[in-house]
């Protein structure tokens, strides 16, 4: 009997000691993942995996940037300020339209501003990306590939110019472009006659009865009656700042992380740095040997860095829900470098922060981020509309800075509103 229970305790001492043994290996190998060199790939793929909790783009129709839509006719505009490229509104009929545009441009020539300003009088949809984007970004953003990355535009026009078709015009500001492209009139035609003229007009067409109006910016656009706004709640999720840390490629749990007199928080990782204040401003300086990358070749064309940049973006900001999402506002290229630069904006509506700051600016050397500067805001719809001042005390502000654009956004002052307001561009 007195062997039967020793074989017993025998065997269960065993599955004890082999329980206890593959924990320890367990614990070990997860403790010597934690504190590899994170330039590991596998790594790598593990970190990204665990914070992203939406599908990386697979094409710049996935992202959803801004753009204001005037469509024009024989009775007036229509307009719209609060739309996007991945908003139904947009994509039904737009989108299709502008992407047979640009797939079908081919030569561009010089225009007058005056010639650009006569097209949308005429029978024409205006498309406004509120900042000037190379044009194989912008035929992305509706579908279409281009690889022509020399022309910027942030304003689009197609008219229908009688005799000479339908042309597409663009304008970055300053320069004025056009082409013939293969859209019927009568599809132009059709698309505008769906649409409820009547409501909107430009500054342009007002200055004549308004001189405050003559002030603008000739393609400010307005809506009449003025658009209802949601108000905004605004915060700064980073009271655990250990999440940050992860998805940037640094250790939590290293002793090189110490507190400034000012309350920022700094990290060291060899010569990489990392650099978070209390406003939400997160600041990384790749060093020698950047941490981070993103999933791109070194032969990466434009549009493939701008959504492997998004997906990193999106891996970061995926650790909080926030009603505004990032868009993209610049793109400087030169060689295997680049810089791209974000903003917020909430319904096609953007948000602007009292410095001018940038939500995200990354820079690139080939795939390597050499350096990023966030600024991270959570913002919330409260389930309000947002109180604007009347259009005529806004003209008469903007009208002290002559040749501004007026429109419509949020400032954020860092507190805990993100507040509806005219903007002067």
């Amino acid at each position: 009997m007195d062997t039967v229970r020793r074989k017993r305790r025998d065997f269960l001492q065993n599955i004890a000691i082999v329980v206890l043994t593959l924990s320890a290996v367990a614990l070990f190998v997860q403790t010597q993942l934690y504190n590899l060199n994170q330039d590991n790939d596998y790594f790598r793929s593990l970190s990204a995996g665990s914070t992203a909790s939406q599908s990386p783009p697979t094409s710049l129709t996935d992202l959803s940037a801004p753009v204001r839509i005037a469509v024009t006719g024989d009775y007036g505009h229509y307009g719209n300020v609060q739309m996007t490229t991945t908003d139904k509104a947009f994509t039904e009929s737009l989108r299709s339209l502008l992407r047979g545009a640009l797939g079908s441009a081919q030569t561009f020539t010089p225009c007058s501003g005056e010639e650009f300003l006569s097209a949308i009088s005429g029978v024409s949809i205006y498309y406004d990306f509120l900042n000037p984007l190379p044009l194989s970004v912008l035929a992305g953003l509706v579908g279409e590939a281009s690889d022509n990355e020399t022309i910027s535009a942030r304003q689009l026009v197609l008219a229908d110019r009688g005799e000479d078709g339908v042309r597409l015009y663009l304008s970055d500001g300053s320069t004025y472009l056009s082409c013939s492209v293969a859209v019927s009139a009568s599809r132009l035609a059709d698309t505008v006659s769906s649409y409820e003229l009547g409501g909107a007009f430009f500054a342009f067409e007002s200055a004549e009865a308004e001189p405050l109006f003559a002030s603008l910016a000739p393609c400010s656009l307005f809506l009449n009656p003025l658009p209802q706004v949601s108000a905004l709640s605004a915060k700064t999720p980073l009271s655990d700042t250990d999440w940050l840390l992860s998805a940037l490629g640094f250790n939590p749990n290293t002793k090189s992380r110490y507190t400034e007199s000012s309350g920022t928080e700094v990290i060291i990782r060899g010569d990489c740095s990392l650099r978070i204040r209390s406003d939400g401003t997160v600041s990384y300086d790749g060093g020698s040997t950047p941490t981070l990358q993103i999933s791109a070749q070194e032969d990466a064309t434009v549009n493939q860095r701008i959504l492997a940049v998004q997906s990193l973006l999106n891996s970061i900001f995926s650790n909080f829900s926030s009603d505004a999402s990032l868009y993209l506002v610049s793109v400087q290229a030169s060689g295997s470098s680049m810089v791209l630069r974000f903003g917020y904006q909430v319904e096609g509506v953007p948000i602007r922060f009292s410095n001018n700051a940038d939500a995200a600016m990354v820079t690139l050397s080939g795939s390597d981020v050499t350096a990023l500067t966030l600024r991270i805001r959570q913002y919330s719809h409260t389930g309000e509309l947002a109180s604007l001042l009347p259009l005529r005390q806004s003209l008469a502000i903007a009208a002290q800075t002559p040749g501004g654009e007026l429109s419509i956004g949020y400032t954020d002052r860092g507190g805990d509103t993100a507040d509806a307001s005219w903007l002067l561009d």
